[in-house]
């Protein structure tokens, strides 16, 4: 899936490049050893910032949780509790992923930690109705396939790593891989071509221009 342009309320910077906030994302994980599904929300509609995008659980970390891993790793959970109705046994035992940081194109920019965490026994998501509005599970090629298909407005971050994970069959393979995998920041390039923005990744022809 190709991205032309920044997600809601990503608007682009013209003035002084802003720094990055902490915050923290949890893909929530299941299926075990026979398949694999992970939890996205729909942030509500009217909300400014990705409103109406589906994403993994997640957001800034608070003034009052810290800094540093620790701080990020309470975040983490503390999001997935606020947003899908969660509770995560501890911060420890959440599975750093990857770290991406918006790129400096854009006005409203965060240094996100992704983690992995399997969904507990007997926990099932419930959503506020406020901030988010609804919950679903897919395997990562059938949330691509949903928004291929229109169902489903994904933003660029969680389209690619939806795309890594559609190469694992199961949760447990993913975490497996999860655990030996060194953690290099992902800073995404906004390039315009005349009025159309789109986003690069490192290593993407035009990157580098």
């Amino acid at each position: 899936m190709e991205i032309d342009r920044p997600g809601p309320g990503e608007e682009l910077n013209l003035g002084e490049e802003t720094v990055p906030r902490p915050a923290a994302t949890v893909i929530v994980l299941r299926g075990s050893g026979t398949a694999l599904e992970v939890l996205l929300v729909k942030r509500n509609p009217e909300a400014r910032f990705m409103g109406g995008a589906w994403v993994f659980p997640g957001g800034a970390v608070d003034r009052d949780e810290g800094q540093g891993e620790g701080a990020l790793r309470a975040a983490a959970v503390r999001e997935v509790a606020e947003e899908a109705g969660i509770d995560l046994p501890s911060p420890a035992e959440l599975v750093p992923f990857s770290r991406w940081i918006t790129p400096p194109q854009v006005k409203i920019r965060f240094d996100t930690w992704f983690y992995l965490a399997p969904l507990p026994e007997g926990a099932e998501p419930r959503v506020d109705g406020e901030e988010v509005v609804d919950a679903r599970w897919y395997s990562p090629p059938g949330a691509l396939q949903a928004a291929t298909d229109g169902q489903l407005l994904l933003v660029f971050p969680t389209i690619k790593h939806l795309e890594q994970l559609s190469s694992f069959d199961t949760a447990d393979a993913l975490l497996e891989y999860a655990r030996s995998r060194e953690i290099r920041p992902v800073v995404p390039r906004v390039v315009m071509s005349g009025e159309q923005a789109r986003v690069l990744l490192p290593g993407e022809p035009g990157y580098d221009e």
